[in-house]
């Protein structure tokens, strides 16, 4: 299947392994890229710039496929040593960036001069025209329904797809609800050019985090996620648990008086302890509506088969049969 997506990447299938904290580490990002997609190391969850080098490193020890890394800008106190992070990357010869967060304008200069490609995550069109009028590559397209932040407008794909497709130049992937190759069709017809995914990536073989929270995402539903944090225009949307309720508790009792320093306990140096320790009901860590399609973990090449064959299948079959003979 070739997309402009595809084109653009070098890739196989128009398939996108979103980064993710504590997640997308050299495992998941190999075998993504080795079954055609494109796999992400998040250079944020790794300690240091020299952490990111070894991770690169590692990553292409275990494929000869295009892969990236995600480079997420976020206000801070102490801001991450972001040159250093551009640094590792251009030396370590990565040629596709996920930039999220902040504008990332700043760092474009360095990143376009080095050959790589940047895809810039946005949930409203009009940060999409931002992204596009700076110069990035592509954008990723969030929809309401994604795991982690959606923003702050609450537009669902079936919306924010088409109205993205009416207004951008460059190719742009939809985010959010991803699961298979339904999705896939429907991203396609919608005007995107491929799929980001995210939670289902999570409840893979390959993926680098604790069997309990793969079981978790099988066993939850679409209603089983919340949205945490609105109260401080930082929405959200996590798996419900134990500590996400406290946390809601907090807000429905605080109200607009919250700060963020309220709900700490819940939120800050959470995923190392979910993610690595199983600690599933510590606090608040992201997961998609998408999680009520996800019924299985399977290997990440059997996956992507299976998005690619199913996908086949609704265009060469049930729509091509739809149009009838004439």
């Amino acid at each position: 299947m070739k997309t402009k997506i595809t084109e653009l990447f070098g890739i196989e299938h128009p398939i996108i392994q979103g980064g993710m904290h504590y997640v997308g580490f050299a495992e998941l990002a190999a075998a993504v890229s080795n079954a055609g997609g494109l796999g992400i190391i998040t250079a944020l969850t790794q300690p240091s710039p020299d952490a990111l080098a070894r991770e690169i490193r590692r990553c292409r020890e275990m494929t000869d496929k295009p892969f990236g890394v995600n480079l997420t800008f976020l206000p801070a106190r102490v801001p991450p040593d972001y040159p250093g992070y551009l640094k590792a990357i251009v030396d370590g010869g990565v040629k596709i960036v996920e930039t999220a967060g902040n504008n990332p304008v700043k760092w474009l200069p360095v990143l376009h001069e080095a050959g790589i490609k940047v895809i810039h995550k946005c949930t409203s069109v009009r940060h999409a025209l931002k992204a596009e009028s700076i110069g990035c590559d592509a954008v990723s397209v969030d929809g309401f329904e994604c795991g982690g932040h959606p923003g702050e407008d609450d537009v669902p794909n079936f919306i924010l797809l088409p109205r993205s497709a009416d207004e951008l130049r460059v190719p742009f992937v939809a985010s959010g609800g991803m699961a298979d190759g339904r999705s896939l069709v429907a991203a396609l017809a919608m005007g995107a050019s491929g799929i980001n995914m995210g939670t289902r990536f999570v409840a893979t073989q390959e993926a680098p985090v604790h069997q309990k929270v793969k079981e978790a995402i099988v066993a939850a539903t679409e209603l089983d996620t919340r949205l945490v944090m609105r109260p401080l225009r930082n929405t959200e949307r996590v798996l419900n648990n134990a500590g996400v309720e406290r946390l809601l508790e907090k807000e429905r009792r605080l109200g607009s008086d919250i700060t963020f320093s309220d709900i700490a306990e819940e939120v800050a140096g959470i995923y190392p302890r979910v993610m690595k320790d199983g600690e599933l009901d510590v606090g608040a860590w992201s997961c998609g509506m998408v999680a009520g399609l996800i019924h299985d973990i399977p290997n990440v090449g059997e996956l992507i088969g299976r998005i690619m064959r199913q996908a086949e299948e609704i265009v060469a079959e049930r729509l091509h049969g739809m149009l009838g003979r004439r």
